[in-house]
């Protein structure tokens, strides 16, 4: 049998349409502010920033020792990483819920996405393999969530998995990432960082 996380969510999520304050585009829990979000506040008007075009924007294929190591003080960095997210999805696969980051990532891809009738297509996709009770990657939502989501199946759009997107967010950063830093994933990757720039 699966192992199931159940989400650890402090407060009442926040409802479509309404950013969370001093949030960046990577940090939905409401811990940092930045210039992006000083940006937001003088230009409200601006169409919210998307989480991966953010990370595109900062993707490297090499972190150096000091990024890897500033991965345990910034969640938002280590998924800014290319690098990062394959480790963090590798632990994440230990403990049988690599789902979760899979899901946040088909959610990213569906708001990029223009074409109505991919849209639609991205958005049935993402459900029958996330959020369907039968499929076996099933991530955990809560009741609210899913009932909007059911509803919003009837007209599509790419920012219907919003709300969702951010418990599943929320729950890796707040559940699995403390776990993740105490792992030998990361200690193993950590140490062979370090040994690779004794040997240069």
């Amino acid at each position: 049998m699966r192992k199931r996380q159940q989400p650890h969510i402090e407060g009442p999520p926040q409802a479509p349409g309404h950013p969370r304050p001093n949030t960046c585009c990577l940090c939905w829990c409401g811990c940092c502010k930045c210039l992006w979000n000083e940006d937001r506040a003088e230009r409200p008007e601006r169409q919210t920033c998307t989480k991966m075009d953010s990370i595109e924007a900062t993707e490297e294929q090499h972190p150096t020792l000091d990024e890897v190591v500033a991965w345990a003080r910034s969640f938002e960095m280590m998924m800014r990483s290319s690098v990062g997210r394959d480790v963090f999805r590798e632990f994440l696969r230990s403990e049988y819920s690599e789902e979760n980051l899979m899901f946040w990532i088909a959610c990213e891809e569906l708001k990029k996405e223009t074409n109505p009738a991919a849209i639609e297509e991205k958005a049935r996709i993402i459900y029958e393999d996330y959020v369907s009770i039968l499929s076996p990657k099933e991530v955990s939502l809560d009741s609210r969530v899913r009932e909007g989501i059911n509803q919003s199946l009837a007209e599509p759009s790419n920012l219907m998995y919003e709300e969702a997107q951010l418990q599943i967010y929320t729950l890796m950063h707040r559940d699995s990432f403390p776990r993740f830093l105490n792992s030998s994933v990361y200690r193993d990757f950590l140490d062979s960082k370090r040994a690779s720039c004794l040997d240069t």
